[in-house]
């Protein structure tokens, strides 16, 4: 059984993502790092931490109702960054741009789980800081379900405190193997 150790919690990625990934190929070679997410004391690959990240939007949907019922009339779909981030569907592993894009995922997958289909007529961005929906659903807005699960001290950055971000990106740590 192959053994991992943490080395650091890496933070933010960005719309440097490829670079980093590349230069951790580089550095530690293709297959000797990873990205684990701890949670309790156990470390989740991306797809556990990722539904860990839904399952937080789907307490939201729960405490939200009327946002999401509202969002649910004016949607016809949701995106991050750019309108193709539509075509990853309710797959968290596709990811074709600079940055990665997990709350549009999350959201479908929300809809999925509540049996609601997207009735609006509006393709709506949820990351903008700037507009109604990213306020209300960017990832650094929405309030992280099991809060007293964050890494301590929290990383900052763009999010808030207690965010399903920053569970994201402090619970993340760079790992590499152990041979």
């Amino acid at each position: 059984m192959t053994e991992w150790t943490d080395l650091r919690r890496p933070g933010f990625l960005g719309k440097d993502r490829d670079k980093i990934l590349a230069e951790l190929n580089t550095q530690y070679g293709k297959d000797y790092w990873r990205f684990a997410w701890k949670f309790n004391q156990e470390r989740l690959s991306f797809l556990l931490a990722c539904q860990i990240y839904e399952d937080a939007y789907f307490m939201d949907s729960i405490n939200r109702e009327d946002l999401w019922t509202k969002l649910r009339r004016e949607a016809k779909n949701v995106y991050d960054h750019q309108e193709s981030n539509i075509l990853s569907g309710f797959d968290y592993t596709i990811q074709e741009g600079k940055a990665s894009h997990l709350q549009d995922i999350a959201i479908r997958r929300i809809f999925l789980r509540r049996g609601w289909e997207f009735e609006g007529n509006e393709l709506i961005q949820i990351r903008s800081h700037n507009g109604f929906w990213g306020k209300e659903l960017s990832p650094g807005k929405v309030v992280f379900h099991l809060p007293e699960l964050i890494e301590s001290p929290p990383l900052k950055g763009w999010w808030n405190k207690n965010s399903i971000e920053d569970f994201y990106q402090s619970n993340k740590y760079l790992q590499i193997r152990v041979d």
